[in-house]
């Protein structure tokens, strides 16, 4: 055989396997390829669509907690309002309560004066009656001397 015949047909046999590959093996390698490229690339894109998804979520998070922040001051502020505004109007009902009593006592205090005042009449007057009794040594008719003794008691 000659190396020129056998040279030839390895050329040939290497073009015949050249020819097969490229029609029957690299198709569905560069397929396959093809496929893992497009599935890295939308693998990628869903990671950055992704991300991006979670920094809007992010900044509405932020911004609810913000919100909820702002409520929960205006909140706690209101309530510190009101019980401003109860003790105000706890201690007004507790001086006008205060008030009420001490009118009321010295309400009461004058009534007790007034009767103290009287029953001291009253025994002003029976001391009087006694005093004169013995001043004149006989016995004085209150009945008759009502009068006088009522005039005796508006003096005193």
């Amino acid at each position: 055989m000659n190396i020129n015949a056998t040279l030839f047909l390895q050329a040939i046999v290497f073009a015949i396997l050249v020819w097969f590959t490229m029609k029957f093996v690299w198709p569905p390698i560069t397929k396959a390829l093809d496929e893992r490229a497009q599935k890295i690339a939308d693998g990628l894109a869903a990671a950055e669509k992704a991300k991006a998804e979670l920094a809007n979520a992010n900044k509405r998070v932020e911004a609810e907690l913000a919100t909820s922040r702002n409520e929960t001051a205006t909140r706690l502020a209101d309530a510190e309002r009101r019980a401003q505004t109860i003790v105000e109007e706890a201690k007004a009902r507790a001086v006008e309560e205060g008030n009420r009593i001490i009118a009321a006592a010295k309400a009461e205090a004058e009534q007790q004066s007034v009767k103290a005042r009287d029953a001291l009449r009253e025994q002003v007057a029976a001391l009087a009656v006694k005093g004169a009794e013995q001043i004149l040594r006989k016995e004085v008719n209150a009945g008759v001397h009502a009068d006088l003794l009522s005039r005796l008691k508006t003096e005193l």
